[in-house]
């Protein structure tokens, strides 16, 4: 995970307009994952920590189900992975951004 703060600088870079929540969505994971590896944050449960992992090593890999070099869908996996974390751990997620005073409706596309 120390490559965390550099792949959150590259996450901050992809352009993907037909996912607009994608940067946010990763960037919530990165957030999330740093607290707890750092000890700030303790209540995530184990299952949600390793697959917010997955998410963000499967979003910075170039490779995937659908390559990230095709125009408009070359995201659409990485969006369908982040979504399904998201989705699985809401629970846990939603306390922990409203502990870190982030509005969960944003992260998840409802607002």
């Amino acid at each position: 995970m120390r490559q965390l703060p550099q792949w959150k600088l590259e996450f901050t870079q992809i352009s993907a307009p037909k996912f607009p929540h994608l940067v946010d969505q990763l960037e919530f994971l990165a957030d999330a994952v740093e607290d707890v590896m750092e000890g700030a944050y303790k209540e995530l449960p184990y299952v949600a920590i390793a697959q917010a992992v997955f998410a963000l090593v499967y979003a910075h890999k170039k490779t995937g189900v659908i390559p990230v070099t095709l125009p408009e869908l070359g995201r659409a996996d990485d969006s369908s992975v982040v979504r399904a974390v998201l989705i699985q751990n809401e629970k846990a997620f939603a306390i922990y951004a409203g502990k870190q005073g982030v509005d969960w409706r944003k992260i998840t596309s409802q607002a």
